[in-house]
C-alpha cells in the first residue's frame, strides 16, 4: 500500500500543479488515450484542478467501448447456441448489441460465463469435451498476449472444441486517425502505460515525427498523470515534439519480448471497425492463417453478420473527443448505466460512465 499511496501524495501533487501553472502560458489541449486514465482524471478532479492550463479530450481508449456493434451481435448469436459455452471478461456482458446483450442471452438460457483469464476458457474446454467453448477476445495490446497464450495452450492440449471470437484493436493507428482528422485539436498525447509494457515505445516514434506532436507515456495514478501533463506542456511551451517514457517503473523501450513473440506467432494485423468511429486501417489483430481453425466466426458462420449503429447514441463523437459526455442529449436521461444506449456508458472504462459515476452531469457552457 505504501508504494501506491506515494502516487497519491497531496503535497507532491500540489508541487506538480504549481509547476504546470508556472509553465503554461496558454490553455493546451491534451488527449489521454486510455479509459483507465480518463476515470482517474475525473475521479481525482485533475481536469478541474488544471482547468486553466489543460483541456482534456478523452480518447478512444476503452476496448469494450470500441468493440464494433457487429462483433457484439456475433457474440450474441454464438452464445445463444445450445452447444456453446461463451466466455468473456465481465465488462462485456452488459454492452448492448443491436437488440440485446450477453446478460439477456444468459437470462434466456445461454451458457455465458465470466472468466478472469483466457486460460480459464481453455480449462473449461478441457473439462467439457462435449461442448464448444468460445472465448470472446476483446482488448488492446494489453490483453492480447493472454489470448495468444490461450490459443497456444489449446493447440498443445489438442482441444478441438476451443475457439476464439477475436476483436483485438491497436492503439497507434487510432491515434494516427485522430491526428489525421480535419478538425483535430489534440496538441499532445498521454499514452497508455500498460499498452507500452507489452509493445514498448518504438511504435509511437513515427507519430511524433510525422505530426510533430509530443507523446508522453504515463501510468494511471494521479501523480503519474500530473507528471505526464507537466512533461507534455513543457514540450509544447518550448516548441518541442518528443516521445517520453514517464512510466519507467513498468515500461521498457523494447516492451515484453516474450509477449511480442507470441503475438507475432498467433495474430496478424488487419483493418478493424471501431464502434462509433468506423474502419481504421491496420488497427486490429485477427488470427494468423496457421491458427484459422480456432476462428469462431468461421466455425459458427457469423462472419457475414453486419448491423447499423443506433442514431440515438453519440458515443462515437465521445470516443473521438468531439463531444463531452454531459453534452449528449441522452446522457443521464435515456442513457444511464442501468439502461445504456452505448458502450461508453456501461463499460468500467467508458468516459460516459466516468462522468456519470463521479457526478459530472453539467453540460459545457
Amino acid at each position: 500500500m505504501r508504494y501506491l499511496t506515494e502516487f497519491h501524495d497531496p503535497e507532491l501533487a500540489r508541487r506538480l500543479l504549481d509547476d504546470i501553472a508556472a509553465t503554461a502560458t496558454r490553455r493546451w489541449t491534451l488527449m489521454e488515450v486510455c479509459g483507465g486514465q480518463t476515470h482517474s482524471i475525473i475521479r481525482h478532479g485533475l481536469d478541474q484542478l488544471l482547468a486553466e492550463q489543460v483541456e482534456f479530450i478523452h480518447g478512444p481508449g476503452c476496448p469494450v467501448c470500441v468493440t464494433p456493434l457487429e462483433m457484439i451481435d456475433r457474440a450474441l448469436a454464438i452464445a445463444a447456441r445450445p452447444e456453446v459455452i461463451l466466455c468473456s471478461f465481465g465488462d462485456m456482458l452488459r454492452v448492448p448489441g443491436s437488440a440485446s446483450d450477453l446478460f439477456t442471452v444468459r437470462a434466456h438460457g445461454g451458457d455465458v460465463r465470466v472468466v478472469y483469464s483466457p486460460l480459464d476458457a481453455v480449462g473449461l474446454a478441457e473439462a467439457n469435451p462435449d461442448r464448444q467453448v468460445v472465448f470472446f477476445a476483446v482488448g488492446f495490446e494489453t490483453t492480447a498476449p493472454a489470448a495468444a497464450m490461450a490459443a497456444v495452450t489449446a493447440r498443445r492440449r489438442r482441444l478441438a472444441n476451443f475457439s476464439m471470437l477475436v476483436s483485438h484493436v491497436l492503439v497507434p493507428p487510432a491515434m494516427r486517425a485522430v491526428l489525421g482528422a480535419p478538425d483535430n485539436r489534440v496538441a499532445a498525447f498521454l499514452a497508455a502505460g500498460h499498452v507500452c509494457t507489452v509493445m514498448g515505445t518504438a511504435q509511437y516514434e513515427p507519430l511524433v515525427a510525422a505530426h510533430q506532436v509530443p507523446i508522453v507515456v504515463t501510468g494511471f495514478e494521479p501523480l503519474d498523470l500530473l507528471d505526464g501533463v507537466r512533461q507534455a506542456i513543457g514540450q509544447l511551451e518550448t516548441g518541442r515534439a518528443e516521445l517520453v517514457n514517464a512510466y519507467p517503473r513498468a515500461v521498457r523501450a523494447e516492451g515484453n519480448p516474450a509477449a511480442l513473440a507470441m503475438l507475432r506467432e498467433v495474430f496478424t494485423v488487419c483493418d478493424r471497425a471501431w464502434r462509433g468511429i468506423g474502419v481504421i486501417p491496420s488497427s486490429g489483430w485477427r488470427l494468423a492463417p496457421d491458427w484459422a481453425d480456432l476462428d469462431a466466426q468461421t466455425r459458427f458462420d457469423v462472419a457475414g453478420l453486419t448491423v447499423a449503429e443506433s442514431a440515438h447514441c453519440h458515443s462515437g463523437a465521445v470516443l473521438q473527443g468531439r463531444l463531452r459526455p454531459p453534452d449528449c442529449p441522452a446522457f443521464g436521461t435515456r442513457c444511464t448505466p442501468r439502461h445504456p444506449l452505448g458502450a461508453t456508458m456501461v463499460s468500467a472504462e467508458g468516459a460516459c460512465a466516468a462522468y456519470y459515476q463521479y457526478r459530472r452531469l453539467t453540460p459545457a457552457l
